[in-house]
């Protein structure tokens, strides 16, 4: 018994179009993952810089004197 060709064509065509959504499914997902991607890296970039000014302030206030025990 022989595949009908017609059949095959079809079902061959179907393939491509699901495929051709997959594409964009994941072009509009790749999209996302940068945009997250770069919002991560702007957060830690804030991070960074607000460690710094604690470190800053921290290094300008005065100690307080250490209590001797006796």
């Amino acid at each position: 018994m022989a595949i009908d060709l017609e059949v095959l064509k079809s079902e061959r065509d179907k393939l491509k179009d699901g495929l051709r959504e997959v594409e964009g499914e994941l072009r509009k997902l790749e999209a996302q993952l940068k945009v997250l991607r770069q919002r991560e890296i702007q957060t830690k970039r804030e991070i960074e810089a607000v460690s710094t000014l604690i470190d800053i302030k921290d290094s300008r206030e005065p100690k307080p004197a250490e209590s001797k025990v006796e």
